[in-house]
């Protein structure tokens, strides 16, 4: 078990934030389970100390980079316009969120799932996905769980199998995405090693990528925090908040980081605050 102690860490708001779909709550405990870069993780939270049930040699290698801990979120929030009464209410609302550090051909499949969706049927999806093509694994504890389908599994599916997942029309994405990875026609690696521009323009190269979907992907697995990805959530805060414009020049370098506050306010059906 390894504990941290840290103020800007929400288990609960990660969960619910919208841009992981493979952690939730177990049942009515206050654990929460986590499926990630094929591994299985239980984490609890009393307080600010968080408390992962896994060894050191994988808290350092996955874990750690995974949740971000080396980023300063609290000077982050500190950077914030004092004039600037929303995203001061938002961020204080939402400061436990964190961009994960999420592999980048789940995020691509589970970003493609996600349009026109909603989170609770996205998370549905992907379980049924992960259960028909992904592999069964089992922890040490005998804990069972699947990891997340392969390129080639999901290219050498069948699109009307996808559609049984419950995907509908983004059966067609997921298997033309899959063949290009599979067939290496996009090159993930050099994915993270292009700036936000270049890698959101061989995002949108994908059948089926749009800008929201690109700029999630570019913002939860490549972390490039200055992508902004704007839905209906975002659309109507901003035009509420900003009606001449998100002032991106103070933020620029991590004014994704400040979109994903915007967002869990906005979800969570805060009250609007003017000004």
């Amino acid at each position: 078990m390894i504990a941290i102690k840290n103020k800007n860490f929400s288990i609960e708001q990660i969960c619910e934030s919208g841009q992981c779909f493979r952690m939730a709550r177990c049942g009515e405990t206050d654990k929460y389970s986590l499926i990630a870069f094929g591994k299985y993780l239980e984490l609890r939270q009393e307080g600010d100390r968080i408390f992962f049930d896994c060894t050191q040699e994988d808290f350092d290698n996955i874990w750690r980079a995974y949740f971000d801990m080396d980023t300063d979120y609290a000077g982050i929030i500190e950077s914030i316009d004092s004039v600037d009464r929303y995203l001061l209410s938002a961020a204080d609302y939402g400061k436990g969120i964190r961009i994960l550090r999420q592999d980048l051909w789940e995020m691509m499949i589970s970003f493609i799932i996600s349009q026109q969706n909603n989170i609770k049927r996205i998370r549905r999806c992907i379980c049924l996905l992960c259960e028909r093509y992904g592999e069964l694994r089992h922890t040490e504890e005998g804990t069972a769980y699947y990891a997340f389908p392969t390129p080639q599994a999901l290219a050498e599916a069948a699109v009307e199998d996808l559609y049984d997942c419950n995907l509908g029309y983004r059966s067609r994405y997921v298997q033309h995405t899959a063949n290009s990875v599979f067939h290496k026609e996009i090159d993930l690696e050099a994915l993270y090693r292009m700036d936000y521009a270049a890698a959101r323009n061989e995002l949108l190269k994908l059948y089926g990528v749009g800008g929201k979907v690109a700029d999630c992907i570019c913002l939860f697995s490549l972390h490039k925090t200055e992508a902004f990805p704007v839905d209906t959530h975002i659309r109507k805060a901003l035009a509420a908040q900003y009606p001449t414009g998100f002032p991106f020049e103070k933020y620029a370098d991590y004014s994704g980081i400040l979109q994903q506050y915007i967002f869990y306010y906005d979800l969570r059906g805060n009250t609007v605050i003017s000004g």
